[in-house]
């Protein structure tokens, strides 16, 4: 797999130059699209808010002075070479979602559309890491979410796109623990609840229940969806702690028959 880091926090931060209003709207879609306004070009500044406010240029500013797209790009070199074998090649692009005062995004839903393949950006060759306005900067932040975009992708190439509760878990499971992510988490007797309440969950394959599934009652209640009465990204930490204890996410996986999918466990 080849990887290639595209800078785009600066051009990010270049956008927040230019006084909220429409001439910064046009200026994102004229970023954003190709040059007759037909086809998306550069597919991570779709998730950008181009009206976002001082809180989004402060930490655009902030992840600047970290230099977090030269650690992202050095992390990607890592990347590359564990999955020399595979083909593909993309370009990887950071970009901040505003899902702190903006309306513009739900996170919930932001990241359950790219857990299911981002297809748009995958069939122009781009992967996104997105950086939340809701959290710090830090270059480890930017790292992990270039990582996980990545071996997110490599797992999809694989083993095909998740559609079910398990393949989802499997899959994002695999990307967490692959980019060296430490959360989310839960303690042993939210895992163990966790565990009891997702069992006979398995076959969904709906939006509804596999958000409620995977980012908690919160993130349900968001959307309008039925709660489940799970915490805060309970399925994730689920997947997070399986991968990590299975260790099966330090080799390639082979990709199996589609019914041999999904491999994940309760």
């Amino acid at each position: 797999m080849q990887l290639e880091l595209v800078p785009l926090l600066q051009i990010q931060r270049q956008l927040h130059s230019i006084p909220r209003g429409m001439e910064r709207f046009q200026e994102y879609l004229r970023l954003m699209l190709t040059d007759d306004r037909s086809d998306i070009r550069v597919p991570p500044l779709g998730i950008v808010n181009p009206m976002g406010k001082e809180h989004v240029t402060a930490l655009l500013d902030a992840f600047l002075r970290l230099a977090a797209e030269g650690e992202a790009a050095h992390a990607l070199l890592q990347a590359a070479a564990n999955l020399a074998e595979l083909g593909g090649a993309y370009k990887v692009g950071l970009v901040v979602a505003d899902d702190l005062r903006g309306g513009w995004t739900n996170r919930y839903a932001s990241e359950f559309s790219l857990m299911l393949g981002g297809r748009a950006g995958l069939k122009r060759g781009w992967l996104t890491g997105i950086l939340w306005s809701s959290e710090p900067a830090s270059a480890g932040v930017a790292s992990r979410a270039v990582l996980t975009a990545v071996y997110r992708a490599a797992y999809v190439q694989q083993r095909g796109s998740a559609r079910s509760l398990p393949e989802i878990l499997a899959q994002e499971g695999y990307a967490m623990a692959a980019a060296r992510c430490a959360d989310p988490t839960l303690d042993a007797d939210d895992m163990a609840y966790t565990r009891e309440v997702m069992a006979p969950l398995l076959d969904a394959e709906d939006q509804p229940t596999l958000i409620a599934c995977l980012f908690g009652d919160t993130a349900a209640r968001s959307l309008g969806y039925p709660p489940q009465g799970l915490s805060e990204r309970a399925g994730l930490a689920l997947a997070l702690r399986d991968a990590q204890s299975d260790r099966s996410w330090r080799v390639p996986v082979e990709k199996p028959p589609r019914a041999g999918v999904p491999t994940f466990r309760l």
